[in-house]
């Protein structure tokens, strides 16, 4: 959920991308054998898309955001999904095969670890002292996928998806074979968009040079040197890893809990309904770079000391008033990402400027 936050953050960018390919444009010495962006594009899709998941690995990835955004409560709680929204943050990924999958999240002074092996699951928390067993199904017992995390909810894979399943004519699209990333060669295709109205510059995916894996996502905002948002691996190595990896056994004076599957499903059930209701609630205007998402929003019913409700108000005291034919509201613009509350309650949001939400809401 915590990796969540920044993912879905992108995505609510990705959405707006269309990239297809114009022309491929080769620039320095060439370190890996030339390939056309259409050639990129299809391998990239490929490696995200590959049955059975990625290969075997293990990595460290680092995730970097810088959208403006102002102060928000919890950005120094490593806990909170709000803390990601800014700075630079760390997650370590150990990848053998589905059932055996090992993610540490390190904090300042803690660590948090989920380690699945097989049957079993065990998640850690060093900063309260509890490990929590869960019993897993047998593969053969198992009605539905096994809901746990994969490497590519972590790591660059699922961002660089995003772009790659919105390709069109509306995007530039050129590649360098030249570049690295963690020490590996890398293929770099460089998006850029057409549309004016686009906060976007270009955003830039980093292919390995031998298995088209994503290895790290840069998104430029227009007028900005560094990226706004990135993920990528500081470290990968793409073989088994070691079988100590996923062997856990709580340390001697910790507090230890089991659960069973189900008891964990039934509350994930009930936010998966809640994720579907709000999803048949949205609706999507303009397509590519400039497409608009609108959705109802209400902030009645909201715990005023809740951290969501501070983190609201705190954004909104710092928004634009702005009103037009459409009627009023309030807008908040981040270099990525500008949002339009309005009185008569909707949500208006995407990788544009305010005048194409402004011209949006009274559509």
């Amino acid at each position: 959920m915590r990796w969540g936050v920044p993912i879905a953050a992108a995505a609510v960018i990705g959405a707006a991308v269309g990239a297809g390919p114009v022309i491929a444009a080769v620039s320095g010495e060439p370190v890996l054998p030339e390939r056309t962006a259409a050639q990129l594009l299809a391998d990239a899709a490929a490696a995200v898309k590959k049955a059975g998941g990625p290969p075997a690995m293990s990595g460290t990835v680092q995730q970097t955001a810088s959208l403006g955004l102002p102060a928000l409560p919890g950005q120094g709680d490593a806990a909170s999904p709000l803390a990601l929204l800014s700075g630079s943050h760390e997650v370590k990924v150990w990848y053998g095969a589905q059932d055996r999958l090992r993610i540490a999240l390190p904090g300042q002074m803690s660590e948090t670890n989920l380690i699945v092996n097989g049957e079993q699951a065990w998640y850690w928390d060093s900063g309260t002292n509890t490990a929590t067993k869960v019993k897993l199904p047998a593969a053969s017992e198992r009605k539905d996928p096994l809901a746990t995390p994969s490497p590519t909810d972590l790591t660059p894979q699922q961002v660089a998806e995003t772009f790659l399943d919105r390709v069109n004519e509306d995007t530039g699209v050129s590649v360098t074979n030249t570049a690295e990333v963690a020490g590996r060669s890398v293929y770099q295709l460089v998006l850029t968009p057409k549309a004016q109205s686009s906060l976007v510059k270009e955003v830039r995916l980093a292919l390995d040079g031998e298995n088209y894996q994503p290895l790290q996502v840069q998104v430029f905002a227009k007028g900005s040197a560094e990226p706004a948002f990135q993920v990528g691996f500081t470290q990968v190595t793409f073989s088994p890893p070691a079988e100590e990896n996923f062997a856990f056994t709580p340390p001697a004076g910790a507090k230890v809990e089991e659960k069973d599957i189900g008891q964990l499903r039934e509350p994930a059930a009930g936010h998966d309904k809640e994720t579907e209701k709000a999803a048949e609630q949205v609706k999507v205007v303009g397509n590519g770079w400039t497409s608009v998402a609108v959705l109802p929003f209400k902030q009645d019913g909201q715990d005023g000391n809740s951290r969501e409700a501070q983190t609201t108000k705190l954004i909104l005291d710092q928004a634009t008033p702005v009103s037009g034919a459409w009627g009023s509201g309030k807008m908040i613009k981040t270099k990525l990402v500008t949002a339009l509350l309005t009185d008569d309650g909707r949500l208006l949001a995407g990788a544009v400027t305010p005048d194409e939400l402004v011209k949006v809401a009274g559509q």
